[in-house]
């Protein structure tokens, strides 16, 4: 089991997406504000895998579930 400290630009990394600093803001500015209605894995940027990765992550409270919270926090400020 992999226990974790996983950073935002890991999360990005795992998602297949850039990972830098300038990539991950881009995505964030780009993609903010996220509803409040709508769950982070339900958001339409997703991939099928993206988000069924996301789902999982928090509904087993998982390795990943702080640095996915980080995320849907980060997309609904």
């Amino acid at each position: 089991m992999d226990s974790g400290n996983h950073t935002i630009a890991d999360l990005f990394a795992q998602l297949g997406l850039g990972n830098t600093s300038a990539e991950i803001d881009q995505f964030v500015a780009q993609h903010r504000p996220l509803s409040n209605s709508l769950q982070l894995a339900d958001a339409p940027f997703w991939n099928d895998g993206q988000a069924q990765f996301l789902r999982e992550e928090i509904s087993e409270d998982a390795d990943w579930a702080e640095v996915v919270d980080q995320l849907n926090a980060l997309l609904r400020a």
